[in-house]
């Protein structure tokens, strides 16, 4: 960690005030992942079950979802890169279905961590009872109904397509008074009633003009991500009652191969640091953090810089994809929010960038932290411990051959 700006570890709850404001292909290994679908349709070639008071629907497997394969003794593991967005609500400049779109020109999937609130109507907000604040409370702005609407269709042909919707939970609380203070048990509420509000949108909205949500909430959640990168401890032994399968939530990860946490039952998918052109120290894999260092925090920096910040942000994203993809393989996470800050830049850095990763071939693939837990389900444990030796921008000893030979062949 030497060598290495504390300014890589601040994270995107520092922009609290800020989101309430703005609103917030394959080869033989790894996965083989399904072609992208548009969202219409698929669910009406299978059962639907309606579930409650039909807000959601059991219609089956999710569609276009890969099989995970195990590595073959000495194979070099696919490079993997996962693009999460925080919040994902659809407003008025249509960046949940913009990002659906290059999603499928690039055949990748992504996970959607939905904020539960963003399903809930402002007129109700009573029933959000957030812990340690005031019924109603809320560091994000709730959506207009219109957004609520547009951002129910948007869930509902993501998951159709193949993506993810996991959950950034609910009131997005940050620093001193926020959720690095909650319990076990409060988050426990604060989860019960994210997915109470996906679940019940129906009911609360009125909105009889559209289709149920083609999953089983409550079975699709596995993992999610903290508001303000905060709270992680105290969640976790949450997350493993619920059964979740991983977290997303801890800030200033290496680019190594993840582990487990809470005794070996969550699996840990931390923002990484990355390099950052034109400095010394790294940056997180996040575009708030790029802001931060780009215009001190401010989301209305100077427009004459829009341009090089641009650059940056986007050359920081492949750089951290190649420091990978040359060495140790280490799957890459990059986490961000829909939003216009700096004009849209980080919008733009962030599709120039899958277009950039996406050019070197094959054994790159995008995929959800979900189809990511299964994959690495799928390996030899021994496989996984080695790769786990290997730091950031470490070349095999060897090569892949020598370096994963003996270890792939402990397992069939």
């Amino acid at each position: 960690m030497s060598g290495i700006s504390r300014r890589r570890v601040l994270t995107a709850g520092a922009a609290a005030g800020a989101l309430g404001t703005l609103a917030a292909c394959s080869s033989g290994t790894g996965l083989r992942i399904g072609g992208p679908g548009d969202g219409k349709g698929t669910a009406q070639a299978r059962p639907v079950k309606p579930i409650g008071d039909g807000s959601t629907a059991d219609t089956g497997a999710q569609p276009h979802q890969p099989t995970p394969e195990r590595l073959k003794p000495g194979q070099k593991p696919p490079q993997f890169v996962v693009f999460s967005w925080d919040g994902a609500g659809e407003l008025s400049n249509q960046l949940f279905s913009r990002f659906r779109k290059v999603a499928a020109d690039h055949g990748a999937k992504m996970t959607f961590f939905l904020s539960g609130i963003y399903t809930l109507p402002e007129s109700k907000k009573n029933l959000y009872r957030p812990p340690q604040h005031p019924v109603g409370a809320s560091d994000i702005g709730y959506l207009a109904d219109r957004h609520i609407h547009a951002t129910l269709q948007q869930v509902r042909a993501a998951w159709l397509e193949g993506h993810e919707i996991g959950t950034h939970f609910n009131g997005h609380f940050c620093g001193a008074t926020g959720v690095r203070n909650w319990s076990p048990a409060e988050w426990r509420s604060e989860i019960d009633q994210a997915v109470d509000f996906v679940t019940k949108w129906k009911t609360n909205t009125g909105f009889t003009d559209l289709e149920p949500l083609p999953f089983d909430y409550r079975k699709e959640l596995i993992g999610g991500r903290t508001p303000c990168l905060e709270g992680q401890s105290n969640l976790l032994p949450t997350a493993a009652a619920l059964g979740w399968k991983y977290d997303a939530s801890s800030p200033g990860g290496l680019q190594i191969w993840p582990g487990k946490v809470q005794g070996g039952k969550i699996w840990d998918f931390p923002l990484q640091s990355i390099p950052f052109p034109g400095h010394s120290f790294q940056v997180l894999s996040m575009d708030y953090n790029m802001m931060f260092n780009q215009s001190g925090g401010n989301p209305n920096g100077d427009r004459a810089q829009y341009d090089a910040w641009r650059t940056q942000a986007r050359d920081a994203y492949v750089a951290g994809f190649q420091r990978a993809y040359t060495s140790n393989r280490a799957p890459f996470f990059i986490g961000n929010h829909f939003e216009r800050w700096n004009g849209g830049i980080y919008m733009d850095a962030v599709e120039e960038a899958i277009g950039k990763m996406a050019a070197y071939g094959d054994d790159v693939r995008f995929v959800s932290f979900k189809q990511l837990v299964h994959w690495l389900e799928a390996q030899d444990p021994a496989v996984l411990r080695k790769l786990r030796t290997l730091v950031p921008g470490q070349v095999p000893a060897g090569g892949w051959a020598e370096f994963l030979g003996a270890a792939g062949s402990h397992s069939s």
